[in-house]
């Protein structure tokens, strides 16, 4: 299936080095990993026969080291599983989005989304977590909820996706919410904070909204 820019989803864009190893063993995944359940139990990560081109779809990341420029992101088609091990997460070492270059280790490549996850980790060091989800109910809401979003013309997984997010950044448009649509990738979501627990449960309050909103219409 084509995006609405008329791109294959799923596809990784960026200039990708990987090391194709074992991550470290005191490496900890359990809480990245438990909140990346939740969200697949929620049908915001996930993989659909009759979607996406029957592609696996969503991410989750956060950083290794609370100042450190690396983070632990979900491995690339890694969606339809129900429960993922560490060697289904990818060790994002270095990123630079104006390079469009990512360098990385782990046995699963990094997700097609990891320059959008270094973006946003680059616009303040308390950003301590990104998960990208896809949701139709916030997404098609984005103007009545409003929602800070990026452009349609704007691809996913792109140097101009993160500089658009970091446009969205510098005009205040993410103060007050710390989440946002890409009206360029059907149903993409991001949202962020300072720990996991923080942006998981932004994005599933304004989901609620979002279900609101559509019920209402239904009434």
């Amino acid at each position: 299936m084509q995006n609405i820019n008329g791109e294959r989803e799923g596809v990784i864009k960026y200039h990708l080095s990987h090391q194709h190893t074992d991550l470290a063993d005191d490496l900890n995944i359990s809480e990245l990993n438990a909140w990346r359940t939740l969200l697949y139990r929620l049908h915001l990560i996930g993989q659909i026969p009759e979607k996406y081109d029957g592609l696996g779809f969503g991410n989750i990341s956060c950083r290794v080291v609370p100042d450190g420029e690396g983070f632990l992101i979900s491995g690339t088609q890694t969606g339809g599983l129900s429960c993922l091990g560490k060697q289904h997460f990818a060790l994002v070492e270095t990123a630079t989005p104006q390079k469009n270059a990512i360098q990385s280790r782990g046995l699963c490549p990094p997700s097609s989304e990891a320059l959008t996850h270094a973006g946003v980790y680059l616009l303040e060091p308390a950003i301590q977590a990104v998960i990208h989800v896809h949701s139709p109910e916030l997404w098609r809401n984005t103007q009545r909820l409003q929602l800070p979003h990026t452009s349609s013309h704007v691809p996913y997984g792109t140097p101009e996706m993160a500089q658009a997010v970091t446009d969205l950044f510098n005009s205040g448009q993410l103060e007050a919410k710390r989440i946002f649509t890409m009206l360029g990738h059907e149903d993409g979501v991001v949202a962020f904070g300072a720990s996991l627990a923080e942006a998981a449960e932004l994005l599933i309050a304004e989901l609620v909204k979002a279900i609101a909103l559509e019920q209402q219409l239904l009434a």
